[in-house]
């Protein structure tokens, strides 16, 4: 009898876990259902704050980002197809596409001189220098460019962005073909002051062995991102993306 009363007693609890598992799903159901209702309310509510403030997200630099940040933060992308909404009413699409098109031409005409590096605030003073003669001048910042690059990676453009400083918000964007390794954005990073880097400073500052040093530098030097100083006691490789840029300030 007992053994019948311990077997009745396991089937109970198994029906009441059934029973609390499905209630568990319909509550996590309604959930989600008034979850995507709320976030539907709130992007129809984004779309009409968009159609309001259009002129002031097209012309304001900062207040875009804030509101392509909102945006972000609710899943929404305006960047993310040509067509619909965000296109056709503040031409978002367009904006960044014309941007990334007209970084990839200042990038291909320095690469001789900067073996296709530029550090961001430059390459933002050339593309305001280009977009000053266009007859629909909209100013531009870091941000919407950082923006734009980040599209074409969808594209494998082998373009890509290097932070060099975070504190200064200062980058680097890479436009040559292949991987720069975590040892080139190592060195760039060690010379963002002064502009130069060498195989005993590297040693010094870093703690690398001097054929790990040598090894690195030359491969910048090859691929054209470094040029070599053998005048005074210690070769000097310098980057040209940082110094070049360091004087236009």
């Amino acid at each position: 009898m007992r053994r019948k009363a311990g077997i009745a007693a396991i089937q109970q609890k198994k029906v009441e876990g059934e029973k609390f598992k499905e209630k568990g799903a319909v509550i996590q159901e309604n959930q989600l259902e008034n979850m995507t209702k709320r976030l539907e309310v709130f992007k129809k509510n984004l779309e009409t704050f968009a159609a309001k403030h259009k002129e002031e997200i097209k012309k304001n630099p900062h207040f875009r980002k804030q509101f392509q940040e909102m945006c972000a933060s609710i899943g929404v992308d305006p960047l993310a197809s040509s067509k619909g909404f965000w296109s056709e009413m503040l031409g978002v699409g367009d904006f960044y596409y014309e941007i990334a098109v007209q970084a990839v031409e200042v990038c291909i005409a320095t690469q001789q001189r900067n073996g296709g590096l530029v550090e961001l605030d430059e390459l933002r003073k050339r593309l305001v220098g280009a977009r000053g003669r266009a007859v629909h001048h909209q100013e531009i910042s870091n941000d919407d460019i950082l923006r734009a690059i980040k599209k074409m990676n969808v594209l494998r453009s082998g373009f890509s962005v290097i932070p060099l400083d975070g504190q200064r918000g200062r980058y680097l964007v890479r436009s040559i073909p292949g991987e720069l390794s975590l040892d080139h954005t190592v060195v760039l990073q060690q010379a963002k002051n002064s502009g130069f880097s060498s195989v005993n400073g590297l040693v010094t500052e870093l703690g690398w062995n001097p054929v790990r040093a040598e090894k690195v530098l030359n491969e910048l030097l090859r691929d054209g991102v470094a040029w070599i100083d053998t005048q005074g006691g210690d070769t000097k490789f310098w980057f040209p993306v940082i110094f070049i840029n360091s004087k236009l300030e």
